[in-house]
C-alpha cells in the first residue's frame, strides 16, 4: 500500500576526506575557480573521474524545495520508525538517526531512532561555523547583492589560525589549467566563496578555522570588514581571553537561537585547529543530535536558516560534484542530487587482537553524516533528508553508513511502491 504519497589515549584522530560541492556551473557566479576545473573534466577536457547522473546538476536546477511550506518537524510516525530502526539491527543503541520523507511536500513523514542522543558531531558542526558567517553578512548587508560582492571579492590569507590540517584542498590554476591538491599553507590566498567551499566541501579544518576568524571580524566591524592584513593579528593579540570569547559567543552561538535551534541540541564550541583553540576560547563543548540537525535541514529546505537568499546558498555549497564518500557513497544513489555533510572521530587504544584504523576506533568512533537526497523515479520525486550519528567501536563505520545509505532510499521507495 501507498503510504502518503500524493501528487499535487590514547591516539585520537579527526577525520574528513575528500568530497566536493557546488554545482559545476557555479565558477561565474561565484569566483569558486576548482568549479571550473570540474566542469572541464566533465567535459572531458582535462583528465580525471566523471561524475555520476546525480551530480550534473547546473546552479539554476539546486534550490530549496520547500519555500511556503511552513512547519515544524512532525510528530514521529510509529511504523516509519519501527522499519527505519530494523535496518540498524544489533547495533541499533549505538545509532541515532531520523528521517523525513519530503516526497509529497503536503503529507510529510517523519522518523527518529534515539533523536535526542547528544554526541560530537566532528565536522558536520561546520554547518554551524557557515551560519554564523551568513548570519553577519545579512545583518551588515541586508542586500544580497552586496553579500556576494563581500564573498566574492574579500580576499582571504591564510595564517596561524589555520595550523594544522593534513586535509588538501583544491587550487586550481585558470591560465595554466593546473589543479594542485595539498594542505593549506600560510599565504594560501583565495576568495571567501573559496574558503566557504574549501570548509563543506573538501571538509579542510584550516579553511574552516579561517572562514570562522572572518565571520568574528565581520560581526566586529561590521561594513569596515575586511580588514588590512596587517591589522589582524595586532586586533587577536590585543583581545584576549572574555574578551573573544564573547566575539565568538555573538558569532556562532547567537545565531544558532536567533534562527529557532536550542544550544542544548546544537553547539559548536571551539575552533577547527589547534591554533584556532589557543587564540580564541570558544567557551564550551560541540554537539548535536540527529533532531537537531534534521531541524536545520529542514529549516534550510524552507529558507528559513537566516532567509530564502542564505538558505539557497548553503544547500548549493552541500551539493556534491566529485568523489562521495561514506553514507553519499552507497551505490544505489548514483542517479540521485545529494547535499552531504559529514564528519568522524576516533580514538584507539592497544587492544589484543585489534588493529587500529581509520573510522574503526575502539574507545570511541564516532561518525556523523547528514544528507538531502533528491531523485526522479519512475516519473515521480523522491525527497527525503536524514541525518545520522553513530559510534559503534571496532567496526568501519564508512562502510556501514554506505551500506545504511543503500538500505534507506530503498526503504523510501518501497514506501511509495517504487523499485
Amino acid at each position: 500500500m501507498r503510504r502518503g504519497f500524493r501528487w499535487s589515549l590514547v591516539s585520537l584522530c579527526v577525520v574528513s576526506v575528500g568530497l566536493f560541492a557546488y554545482p559545476m556551473d557555479g565558477y561565474q557566479d561565484t569566483g569558486i575557480r576548482r568549479l571550473e576545473q570540474a566542469r572541464l573534466t566533465q567535459l572531458g577536457e582535462l583528465s580525471g573521474a566523471r561524475q555520476p547522473p546525480g551530480a550534473l546538476l547546473t546552479t539554476d536546477q539546486v534550490s530549496i524545495r520547500l519555500e511556503g511550506h511552513d512547519f515544524s518537524l512532525p510528530p514521529s510516525d510509529a511504523d516509519f520508525s519501527r522499519e527505519l530502526t530494523a535496518l540498524l539491527g544489533e547495533q541499533a543503541e549505538n545509532y541515532a538517526l531520523a528521517v523525513l520523507d519530503l516526497s509529497d511536500p503536503n503529507m510529510p513523514v517523519y522518523a527518529e531512532h534515539r533523536g535526542q542522543h547528544r554526541q560530537n558531531v566532528g565536522s558536520v558542526g561546520k554547518l554551524v561555523a557557515a551560519l554564523g558567517l551568513f548570519q553577519g553578512l545579512a545583518d551588515t548587508y541586508p542586500a544580497v547583492e552586496d553579500r556576494e560582492t563581500v564573498l566574492r571579492n574579500t580576499i582571504v590569507t591564510a595564517d596561524r589560525f589555520s595550523h594544522s590540517d593534513h586535509h588538501t584542498i583544491r587550487l586550481y590554476d585558470l591560465e595554466a589549467k593546473q589543479l594542485t591538491r595539498r594542505p593549506m599553507r600560510d599565504g594560501d590566498t583565495g576568495s571567501l566563496w573559496e574558503y566557504l567551499d574549501w570548509t563543506l566541501s573538501v571538509s579542510s579544518n584550516s579553511a574552516a578555522a579561517m572562514t570562522m576568524r572572518d565571520a568574528m571580524l565581520l560581526r566586529q566591524f561590521g561594513t569596515d570588514y575586511p580588514l588590512p592584513e596587517q591589522q589582524i593579528t595586532p586586533y587577536f593579540d590585543q583581545h584576549r581571553g572574555a574578551q573573544l570569547t564573547d566575539l565568538y559567543k555573538r558569532t556562532f552561538w547567537e545565531p544558532v537561537t536567533r534562527n529557532g535551534f536550542s544550544l542544548d541540541a546544537l553547539r559548536q564550541g571551539s575552533f577547527f585547529t589547534r591554533e584556532g583553540k589557543r587564540l580564541v576560547n570558544g567557551g564550551g563543548l560541540s554537539y548535536a543530535t540527529a533532531r537537531s540537525l534534521m531541524q536545520y535541514l529542514l529549516a534550510m529546505e524552507q529558507g528559513r536558516l537566516v532567509d530564502p537568499w542564505t538558505s539557497i546558498a548553503l544547500k548549493r555549497l552541500l551539493y556534491m560534484t566529485e568523489r562521495r564518500i561514506r553514507y553519499a557513497s552507497a551505490p544505489a544513489l548514483a542517479n540521485a542530487a545529494v547535499y552531504f555533510k559529514s564528519g568522524s572521530l576516533y580514538s584507539c587504544e592497544p587492544e589484543e587482537g585489534f588493529k587500529c584504523g581509520a573510522y574503526r576506533g575502539n574507545v570511541r568512533n564516532y561518525m556523523n553524516s547528514v544528507a538531502i537526497i533528491e531523485e526522479d523515479v519512475e516519473g515521480r520525486q523522491v525527497h527525503y533528508l536524514v541525518t545520522l550519528v553513530s559510534n559503534v567501536l571496532r567496526e568501519n563505520s564508512a562502510v556501514a553508513h554506505q551500506k545504511l545509505g543503500g538500505e534507506i532510499h530503498a526503504l523510501i521507495k518501497a514506501r511509495h511502491d517504487l523499485k
